[in-house]
């Protein structure tokens, strides 16, 4: 097959570019694999820091601060201001949050070894950092408590992503809750969602809403926050992640409303 000089030169020069990007990923990686590299990233991301002071703090010798933030300077992470102190470059601060996923991944590598993630949408997989603030539970029983403790606080609204019925301890708190009005929105496999008469017998207040194979368990308040993911052969075993931290509860409320979106209304 003939190809033209044009044609060769632009696929050695594709060849070339591919190789030199996988030796820039494998340095950033390197830098990164440093635990007090990484410990001074995090420190000079929290406010902009004099050589002496990232010693203190980051507890190694002047010598080694100084080589070590020579590393980072040489690898765009950190530059030096004119004031003496060292910060985040910008391209430093894209690297570091976007590492907060990789140390989060790891953090848990045996929990996502058995569950899967990635039939949810790319957009909240590639966020999984925003995880981070998040306690994670292994418990069934004390995460169910969990839940259920939570749907007695909420006082605004009470949305959850489940398999199509309520287990038994959440009836009654589910029905204190409807009926002294807050908003309660709650997604279930389609075909579990209620028909006829019960269907025009539900209060105002209350929203279902049916997917046709739910990925994750959510509970969400106003408060709190919890997720669990299905178990790589497809169940829910309630491990997962929970608490009330804001980065954590903006993503559950994301990923919540992105199915709402999705979900068959009654």
């Amino acid at each position: 097959m003939l190809r033209s000089k044009h044609s060769s030169k632009k696929t050695h020069t594709g060849e070339k570019d591919k190789m030199i990007n996988g030796e820039e990923l494998e340095k950033l990686f390197f830098e990164l694999a440093s635990e007090s590299r990484l410990r001074i990233l995090h420190e000079v991301e929290r406010e902009n820091l004099k050589m002496q002071e990232i010693a203190r703090r980051v507890d190694v010798t002047a010598t080694e601060a100084f080589r070590q933030l020579e590393r980072l300077s040489s690898a765009s992470l950190v530059q030096k201001r004119s004031d003496g102190t060292f910060a985040l470059s910008e391209y430093g601060k894209l690297i570091l949050q976007i590492s907060a996923s990789f140390q989060f991944i790891v953090r848990h590598k045996e929990y996502f070894s058995t569950h899967d993630l990635m039939r949810l949408p790319s957009q909240f997989v590639n966020r999984l950092g925003e995880l981070s603030g998040a306690e994670f539970g292994a418990d069934t029983i004390e995460n169910l408590n969990k839940g259920t403790q939570a749907y007695i606080e909420a006082e605004r609204y009470a949305w959850g992503i489940g398999e199509g019925t309520i287990p038994g301890n959440m009836v009654s708190v589910m029905n204190q809750r409807v009926q002294q009005g807050i908003d309660v929105k709650m997604l279930v496999l389609r075909d579990r969602l209620p028909k006829g008469e019960s269907v025009a017998m539900m209060p105002k207040n209350v929203e279902l809403r049916g997917l046709a194979d739910p990925p994750v368990l959510a509970v969400l308040t106003e408060k709190y926050a919890a997720v669990c993911f299905r178990h790589v052969d497809g169940r829910i075993d309630y491990a997962g992640f929970l608490g009330s931290d804001p980065v954590f509860h903006n993503w559950v409320m994301d990923l919540f409303l992105y199915y709402w979106d999705e979900g068959q209304p009654i």
